[in-house]
């Protein structure tokens, strides 16, 4: 069974925890369940905050005619039915779109409905995206915003690096026709928003550097936000198999886990290896300390074999969110504590609470991985 080694330390914080750890690739996580703010007022207000700034571009006037019979509450419907299929071989509907329809994100603009779609057909050939949508709203007379997140592979590069994109699309109706005319692309990641924005590029180009993440299962979660320091994740439930450890960076209980699926367990069953492995600390002092190898998807409690030491428990994780800083190169106590601190401090400002307690994910074997491509 290969270690893996990506580092990520999770904390929980109050309303939302799950933090998820990753073996030789490090990133910071933390764990928690979303406060009410965050599923609901908090998002609303920063909405319109950018609203604010994105009504003042809007190509239409949300002053529109009173004779306007555009079916708003239609179009926020025909938008959930719609956008799943933007890139996928239905496509969206281009008859719901004004042929001078006005494309805005922070490094593309198009101004008709041809470029448009032309954009979404480079998009499909080169990166191979999935789009989530995760809620549409009317935000004006005549706006519509959508929230989503987009995860693509530059399939370009021989790593295919993943990159991901989460934000806001405000999409402006025009009362004539009662079609879109407008869409603007706000992304989580960025502050300037505006095209061209050298902020916009430089993100692109950071998500594009060598990493290597093993081939292997590994708990299956959602990206639902982005931002420029971290990322927030909805975790499902996963089983782990689990023993006392000593230190975030530690390995002590490792061979003791990683014997379980090998074998070393009431059935003499091996196990097909998964990453990441966890290491999690369920207080501040790291008075209590676990080391965690994650079992396969297909596996639960009833048909998991017993462990043959008293010291090994099997517990089912029942998932949730959590707030994930990644970090690359081999993980010491001080870093893992730093890049702790740093999720810690940004969670804070940006309104969430974390709960007590990270987990650090590590993905990469540190003895057959260099470091400089760990995650």
């Amino acid at each position: 069974m290969a270690s893996t080694h990506a580092h990520q330390n999770l904390r929980p914080i109050a309303a939302s925890g799950l933090t998820s750890h990753q073996l030789s690739t490090t990133r910071p996580v933390r764990l928690y369940f979303p406060p009410r703010s965050f599923k609901s007022r908090s998002i609303a207000v920063k909405t319109n905050q950018n609203l604010k700034w994105a009504v003042r571009l809007s190509l239409v006037d949300q002053s529109s005619p009173p004779q306007s019979t555009v079916d708003v509450e239609w179009l926020v419907g025909f938008l959930y039915d719609d956008l799943p299929h933007l890139f996928d071989d239905q496509g969206i509907d281009r008859t719901a779109y004004d042929e001078q329809v006005k494309f805005r994100d922070p490094i593309t603009k198009h101004d008709t409905i041809s470029g448009y779609l032309f954009n979404i057909s480079m998009l499909k050939m080169v990166f191979r995206p999935a789009f989530q949508l995760h809620w549409v709203k009317q935000t004006g007379p005549y706006e519509i915003t959508t929230r989503w997140t987009m995860v693509m592979k530059f399939m370009p590069l021989p790593w295919k690096p993943e990159l991901v994109f989460t934000g806001t699309s405000v999409m402006g109706i025009n009362p004539e026709t009662g079609k879109f005319c407008s869409h603007l692309d706000l992304w989580d990641s960025i502050k300037n928003n505006d095209y061209f924005s050298l902020e916009g590029f430089l993100d692109v180009l950071k998500q594009l550097r060598i990493y290597k993440t093993p081939d292997l299962e590994t708990p299956k979660y959602q990206i639902l936000k982005r931002t420029a320091n971290y990322e927030v994740r909805r975790y499902s439930p996963f089983i782990v198999v689990e023993t006392n450890g000593d230190k975030l960076s530690g390995s002590t209980g490792f061979n003791d886990v990683a014997g379980y699926i090998f074998g070393k367990n009431s059935k003499t069953e091996k196990i097909p290896m998964t990453t990441p492995v966890f290491t999690q600390a369920y207080d501040n002092e790291l008075k209590k300390v676990s080391i965690q190898i994650v079992l396969p998807q297909d596996k639960d409690m009833s048909s998991l074999p017993d462990p043959n030491q008293e010291t090994l428990d099997l517990r089912k994780v029942e998932g949730g969110i959590a707030a994930v800083l990644k970090f690359s190169g081999k993980p010491t106590e001080d870093i893992v504590h730093e890049k702790e601190k740093e999720l810690h401090t940004s969670l804070i400002r940006d309104g969430l609470r974390p709960k007590i307690g990270c987990l650090l994910a590590r993905y990469n074997d540190p003895g057959q991985t260099w470091s400089f491509i760990m995650v």
